[in-house]
């Protein structure tokens, strides 16, 4: 009988896990949206209104032109200092050619020891997974559709075994359906599939209402997972120990808490510029100053002459249309700045691509 080793964040598994798992553990690991396309319309899904049923390309939270704004890809995973990348959707092979294109990609550039898995509903394009393991993918999981999970061998998965890359099966942990899920982990198992993760199913802005017509409520008040749902996927770990397959529970707080939080701290310490602070949760804090009656030019100036600050420690962000100062001067000028009605603020960013604001307080305080 396995032992149950119990991970980050609540998370738990039986040996063996997968190693993006890992790698996801340390945050090491990119995530590339290659499509929200999907041939699958599964009413958990929980893919943002901004990327459901669009043909748009991420990596990470950087949004790519078009399929060949191929440098961001690269100096994403560059940033993250990535050991890997997972290639999700949408359905990645609803766009296989794109998909063996990035494949081929990542592989060439970073090596063969760099990690690629991709998710898919194997309901399109399965004939082409021969062009993807040949491009250098090391994992595939398969989403397959709930109603098949008590009865896989009326789906098109029935053959899904490899010996030239690792197969599994990830589904989200469905309260009152654990006899199925259950089933689908006894199949998967007779099979030879290496593993099968339980993700916690969650609430999002493009699932919520489907959710709730059956019933599903969330856990408690700071979280958007399902209730019901971790302890329908401990359960089955615990029914699952005496098989050779592995089974992996992955919380949303180990998806947040673990994964997302590692990811931007490594990519917060590529990112920061000298005048930044990094907190501990990866996040930015900086010292911004706006004002709507001047230039960035002029605000300049008046940083220069009037406050006597340094131009080494004056950086104008022209994206942004401010600028930005070291916090320890900012609080010592901030007061003054008012009162030549100039507004001051100390901001916490995230070191994302889209640099997504998590707070803003006005100086002084």
């Amino acid at each position: 009988m396995k032992e149950i080793i119990h991970w980050l964040n609540d998370s738990s598994y039986t040996k063996p896990l997968s190693p993006a798992c890992n790698m996801c553990a340390n945050g090491s690991k990119m995530v590339v949206l290659i499509t929200g396309l999907c041939p699958s319309t599964c009413f958990y899904c929980p893919l943002s209104k901004r990327k459901i049923g669009k043909d748009l390309i991420f990596a990470d939270e950087w949004k790519l032109e078009n399929e060949d704004d191929t440098e961001k890809l690269i100096k994403e995973a560059e940033l993250i200092k990535a050991t890997g990348a997972g290639i999700t959707g949408g359905d990645p092979l609803f766009v296989w050619k794109r998909t063996k294109k990035y494949i081929s990609l990542l592989k060439n550039h970073f090596g063969s020891k760099f990690h690629i898995h991709l998710y898919t509903s194997g309901l399109k394009n399965t004939d082409n997974i021969d062009d993807l393991v040949s491009a250098g993918l090391d994992e595939i999981r398969f989403h397959p559709l709930p109603t098949l999970w008590e009865n896989m061998e009326k789906g098109n998965l029935k053959n899904i075994s490899r010996n030239d890359v690792d197969v599994a099966i990830e589904i989200p942990a469905m309260p009152r359906m654990e006899k199925e899920i259950l089933s689908l982990i006894k199949w998967a198992d007779q099979h030879n599939l290496k593993w099968i993760n339980l993700n916690e199913l969650e609430f999002s802005e493009t699932n919520a209402e489907e959710l709730k017509k059956r019933g599903f409520t969330v856990k408690d008040d700071i979280s958007s997972a399902v209730k019901g749902s971790q302890e329908t996927a401990i359960k089955l770990i615990e029914f699952s120990k005496d098989l050779e397959i592995g089974v992996h529970y992955c919380s949303s707080s180990f998806k947040d808490g673990i994964q997302l939080r590692n990811r931007i701290k490594r990519r917060a310490k590529s990112v920061a510029k000298g005048h930044e602070i990094i907190t501990k949760e990866g996040t930015i804090l900086n010292g911004i100053v706006l004002t709507s009656d001047k230039t960035l030019t002029q605000l300049n100036s008046i940083l220069m002459d009037k406050f006597e600050i340094d131009e080494k420690h004056i950086f104008l962000n022209k994206d942004k249309n401010r600028i930005e100062l070291p916090l320890f001067i900012l609080e010592k000028i901030a007061l003054n700045l008012k009162k030549q009605n100039i507004q001051s603020y100390l901001i916490e960013e995230y070191p994302t691509a889209d640099a997504l604001e998590v707070e803003k307080i006005p100086l002084p305080l």
